[in-house]
């Protein structure tokens, strides 16, 4: 039972091609109860369920959005990257959408330095330091700073692990996945047809393939945050107005 409504309409989600899964042959026996049919050889997702669980992430994450909580979106399929920036930016989140490093969060020390080297280099470049160097010294050091740029750009500004892990695509993603286990950090997967429903702290099932079904899915969820941290603003200038 969801405490907030979050206007997720099931027409809607027809449109996007949420309900779509992936062929039969493909699927995870785990996934049973969240599938209602098949249909030209594949397996059509349950949106009542799907309207469920997405509720319950909504409210997930308003009230962690209320606490002040980090997140951290994670989706490097191609198909997928472009959403997953918009939707950190827009939501204030951290985001991996090139590809998740081996370590990233389990082994957070080789992170941090990398992080830091990473903004010394910004600020290197900015300062137009790199026109005083020599020519070759200077595009070695442009190689390194594009390369972070392209795998830490999204946590450029992450000082510790985030607090919940939302992941697109679980399949794709199970490194990250599995490191967020390891460490005990909440994640919240999108699941399609061949996922595992138990691995996630809570699952959506919901078609991982379509950008409309990943748009939707990613629109909700960073509403929620949006309006948590809209309410922890307010609730802020409030206590700072009776005082």
């Amino acid at each position: 039972m969801t405490r907030k409504y979050w206007n997720i309409n099931l027409e809607e989600m027809m449109k996007a091609g949420v309900h779509f899964g992936h062929g039969i042959r493909k699927w995870n026996p785990r996934m049973a109860p969240y599938i209602s049919a098949k249909r030209k050889g594949i397996h059509i997702i349950n949106l009542t369920r799907t309207a469920r669980f997405l509720s319950e992430a909504c409210d997930l994450l308003f009230y962690a959005a209320c606490r002040e909580k980090q997140f951290l979106i994670v989706g490097t399929k191609k198909k997928a990257a472009g959403s997953v920036a918009l939707a950190a930016i827009r939501a204030r989140c951290h985001y991996v959408n090139k590809k998740w490093l081996g370590g990233m969060s389990t082994n957070w020390s080789t992170t941090e330095t990398r992080l830091h080297q990473f903004r010394d280099l910004r600020a290197e470049q900015r300062a137009g330091r790199f026109n005083h160097l020599p020519k070759r010294d200077a595009a070695i050091l442009k190689r390194k700073l594009s390369h972070l740029q392209k795998y830490l750009g999204g946590i450029k500004y992450m000082t510790e692990l985030p607090d919940i892990v939302i992941i697109i695509d679980q399949h794709g993603e199970y490194t990250a996945l599995r490191e967020c286990i390891t460490l005990g950090i909440p994640t919240i997967c999108l699941i399609d047809t061949n996922c595992d429903p138990d691995l996630a702290d809570l699952s959506i099932p919901a078609n991982d393939d379509s950008i409309a079904s990943i748009r939707f899915i990613l629109n909700k969820l960073v509403s929620a945050i949006r309006e948590g941290r809209s309410s922890s603003s307010e609730g802020r200038s409030s206590s700072i107005r009776k005082r």
